[in-house]
């Protein structure tokens, strides 16, 4: 199956600057990141490009050796949060510092698989319909799937923003890894919580309409978010599947 990409990035219209990062394995198509990181100007901006960075050389190096693509993604990002950890011994200001990723891997001949740590988000669009393939490692996510609150009262809440976990931790326990089921026709979406703050999954699917092209679309995500308030940096990758 051939795949088309397109990614954006903005920092949105009340930060002053941009800590998310995003890398498309171009030419090759064979994988694609969203990171958002966290921990003030410096730090947030550092662990992001530094997990995308780690990520990209793990599976540049490690792409074609007979590894099972749940092995791959799993010590990919394990190196990233080692790297990240690396970092914050050499600059103790940035002891804080982390980041959420979302990693999706075209391995040939393969299905897709992904790979997620915190509420950066990879999304499916298939017959005008949308669906969330990642779960929110967040305090919130959990209480929703504990009955506690529903979704409208999730988009409300004060701690909706709280990580349950990221990379940057030493106590990094949960690195979510899935298969993807991915047919002809199908567009992909990886995003950073600045999009999914301000566009709701219905604003999302009708922007993501097939009929309009991937880098028009993803503009049309980033400003649509941005009218929204754009309250914090807005990242977009997307894939679309074509027919052979």
């Amino acid at each position: 199956m051939e795949r088309l990409f397109a990614g954006l990035s903005d920092t949105g219209v009340v930060r002053k600057s941009n800590q998310d990062a995003y890398h498309i394995d171009k030419p090759a198509g064979r994988f694609v990141v969203v990171a958002d990181g966290m921990g003030g100007h410096a730090g947030g901006q550092e662990a992001s490009q530094i997990a995308t960075q780690a990520i990209r050389q793990y599976l540049e190096t490690s792409w074609g050796e007979s590894v099972d693509p749940e092995a791959l993604l799993r010590e990919a990002l394990v190196q990233a949060n080692q790297s990240i950890l690396e970092n914050q011994k050499e600059h103790p200001e940035r002891s804080d510092m982390g980041t959420t990723v979302v990693v999706v891997i075209f391995p040939e001949n393969e299905s897709p698989w992904c790979a997620h740590v915190g509420d950066s988000r990879l999304y499916r669009y298939r017959n005008e319909e949308l669906v969330q393939l990642t779960e929110d490692h967040t305090w919130i996510a959990q209480a929703i799937s504990a009955g506690m609150l529903d979704a409208d009262q999730a988009r409300e809440h004060p701690w909706r923003h709280v990580l349950a976990q990221c990379l940057g931790r030493e106590d990094l326990s949960r690195i979510d890894i899935q298969p993807i089921d991915l047919q002809a026709g199908d567009r992909l979406l990886l995003c950073s919580d600045g999009l999914t703050e301000e566009l709701s999954d219905d604003l999302i699917l009708k922007y993501l309409n097939a009929t309009v092209p991937l880098e028009e679309a993803s503009e049309t995500l980033v400003e649509a978010a941005k009218e929204e308030g754009g309250q914090d940096n807005i990242t977009v990758i997307l894939v679309e599947s074509q027919h052979n």
